[in-house]
């Protein structure tokens, strides 16, 4: 088996029985059966990658469902904020499962599952809090468009955790005044997930 970047023997459907193998990278094979991650910190680059296959797999066939395994403290709100509005607007159903820790904008990303089918390992942790920023340079006018922003997107993440979680709006918004952590269970009681475990099938 090669070294390096982990590889899988697979066999192509043009290829002669006395061939060599043909090796593929793994996760390169896991796109392709609609299986995508994130387990990684949310930065530009993981997160058009992420958005680009899922809008990809389901032009391809928007029948097959996708999943999305979640592994990430967070990152980048506005790549996240596009991420969260791809999963829940591309036709297929996407199957969230939260493995370790989804937390900060990871668990916006984990909330955006087709309900009924965002799930969680056991033992993960998730956290949510209100988005944060630093507003410490320039004149006034900046100072106060910047602060406006960032109560804007605190507003608009609240109601989107409210919309998927039934939570009342008020208690999100306390909630999320710090870092608030919760376990599987705690995570599926508060509505961010609907099962701990794996998809059905799995």
């Amino acid at each position: 088996m090669p070294i390096g970047v982990p590889k899988v023997l697979v066999s192509l459907p043009d290829e002669e029985e006395e061939e060599e193998p043909t090796w593929v990278e793994l996760y390169s094979e896991f796109s392709h059966r609609g299986v995508l991650f994130l387990c990684r910190e949310l930065e530009e680059e993981s997160a058009n990658q992420i958005t680009g296959l899922i809008i990809y797999l389901s032009m391809e066939d928007n029948t097959r469902e996708l999943y999305l395994f979640i592994n990430s403290i967070g990152g980048s709100l506005m790549y996240g904020m596009a991420m969260h509005s791809v999963i829940r607007y591309v036709p297929p159903d996407v199957n969230t499962i939260c493995l370790g820790i989804a937390a900060s904008v990871a668990s916006y990303i984990l909330v955006a599952g087709t309900k009924e089918k965002r799930f969680a390992f056991p033992h993960s942790r998730i956290m949510i809090h209100q988005p944060s920023g630093t507003v410490t340079e320039g004149n006034v006018t900046h100072l106060v468009n910047e602060s406006t922003e960032l109560l804007n997107l605190r507003i608009t993440l609240t109601r989107v955790y409210a919309e998927l979680t039934g939570k009342p709006f008020s208690v999100l918004w306390a909630d999320m005044e710090r870092d608030f952590y919760m376990s599987a269970e705690e995570a599926k009681d508060y509505g961010i997930i609907d099962s701990i475990g794996l998809p059905p099938g799995w």
